[in-house]
């Protein structure tokens, strides 16, 4: 949660939800809110943070920033 009134704190949770609503939510018939508790972990977990490529990363998944990342520290020690 960002400041009063600045639109840009939360545009990366708003993205966030827009696709997992999207991609998981939407289109589907959830009777209650335990039915769709796991799956929902399961998108976050198994796929949103591993394997969706992302626009902010340059359309890398988590992983392959997080080796990015983890090469370029390893070069500058």
């Amino acid at each position: 949660m960002g400041a009063t009134g600045v639109c840009f704190d939360n545009s990366v949770a708003d993205s966030f939800f827009a696709t997992l609503k999207k991609e998981l939510v939407h289109g589907r018939s959830w009777n209650t809110v335990s039915e769709i508790r796991t799956p929902v972990f399961q998108f976050i977990e198994t796929y949103y943070n591993r394997h969706r490529p992302h626009s902010a990363m340059n359309y890398r998944t988590p992983e392959e920033q997080e080796d990015k990342f983890a090469k370029l520290t390893l070069t500058a020690t």
